[in-house]
């Protein structure tokens, strides 16, 4: 590889009392490596090889609140009871490496199935109880269960404080439950959580602003968000800039400080006639900071592979780390989170700073079965 200037990833970035060495932000990952749902001192171990090799940020695979129907894959870690006990533990080895870290809130809604989690008996729940255009019925949530739902997010984010992470990130990407108020396939509610878009983010709003009640004004709160759902690749909230900020200005009025912005490929400009990402434009319409993410360091085949058929079917092109660099450079976005490159190689954030990009690890799918 031609030299490469990677200055553009190394600069510092703050916002309120987030202070980061550089631009890399560990995307969040589902990993199922806790059991009794119960960070271990494997996962301990995990994350401080992360921070021990350079990445400024790391976001935690998903974490889920304390809600009976929160959860939907066995042995991925709680975010209550005696999960706080491993998180300290998570939160204490990455500082100790020189890293931050934020847990992901995620609530699963109508992907969970009952026999799944601590409480084997809950039932999946969401907006209208319907997954991906009515494929499969589950609890339609009352007002009694969104407001215990709000609840217990406003408890995690305190908890998350109080435990000594760096901030939280709330997840309403992907179809999950946040998400699945937002889409209006999946919300059909005719109450002041369904219709309009305005309503559809009702659900959301009430959380953000929940909690910025619980914890300290200086402490961040990032939002994760998409387009594409895992039901469908091709889904769309929004389509057009004025549609996305109807979307995004009541999110970052409700009390966001950063937008993860989820694209499947950080190239991909998000509307015709601009070449800016979901990110850019994000950027662009609250003026707040923003992370970008997507097939950051994937080779063209793995893409292949693992998006064969679920989009166009057409071959995946890759970009140089040149374009993610000057897009960086430009401003476009603020940090880059980088997925199953970083679950691959635990070096490459250093191997990236000192220029070695032909020690960088090819992803192997072997590394969602092994924690490296």
């Amino acid at each position: 590889m031609t030299q490469v200037d990677v200055s553009p990833l190394f600069q510092p970035f703050s916002c309120k009392s987030l202070h980061l060495k550089n631009r890399i932000v560990m995307a969040p990952m589902t990993r199922q490596f806790s059991p009794g749902y119960i960070p271990n001192d494997d996962v301990v171990a995990y994350y401080r090889r992360r921070a021990e090799n350079d990445v400024g940020l790391i976001i935690t695979e998903g974490t889920t609140v304390n809600h009976p129907s929160a959860n939907g894959y066995e042995n991925v870690p709680a975010f209550h009871g005696e999960a706080l006990k491993g998180w300290k533990k998570v939160v204490d080895a990455v500082h100790g490496a020189g890293g931050k870290i934020m847990p992901q809130l995620w609530h699963v809604g109508t992907v969970r199935k009952p026999g799944i989690g601590p409480d084997k008996e809950a039932p999946g729940m969401g907006p209208s109880g319907i997954t991906s255009a009515g494929k499969r019925k589950a609890h339609v949530m009352s007002l009694e269960d969104i407001q215990a739902c709000v609840a217990a997010f406003a408890q995690a984010a305190a908890d998350a404080e109080q435990l000594g992470f760096d901030g939280v990130e709330i997840h309403g990407a992907h179809g999950y439950l946040i998400d699945q108020f937002f889409w209006d396939v999946t919300n059909e509610r005719t109450d002041r959580y369904g219709g309009s878009l305005e309503n559809r983010l009702q659900f959301a709003i009430e959380i953000i602003e929940a909690v910025r009640a619980r914890v300290s004004a200086s402490f961040p709160v990032m939002l994760r968000y998409s387009q594409w759902k895992q039901q469908d690749y091709s889904a769309r909230l929004v389509q057009t800039p004025e549609e996305l900020e109807r979307f995004l200005k009541p999110l970052a009025k409700a009390g966001v400080d950063i937008f993860h912005c989820s694209n499947r490929r950080f190239w991909e400009p998000e509307f015709p006639g601009s070449s800016l990402n979901l990110a850019g434009w994000t950027k662009e319409i609250t003026g707040l900071p923003t992370i970008s993410v997507g097939s950051v360091g994937l080779e063209g085949d793995f893409l292949d592979t693992t998006f064969s058929g679920k989009d166009d079917g057409k071959p995946v092109p890759t970009r140089s780390f040149d374009e993610l660099f000057a897009r960086l450079q430009q401003g476009e976005f603020d940090l880059i989170a980088v997925g199953r490159a970083l679950l691959q190689d635990p070096e490459w954030a250093v191997k990236v700073r000192q220029g070695r990009f032909s020690e960088l690890k090819p992803y192997s799918k072997t590394a969602e079965t092994h924690l490296y």
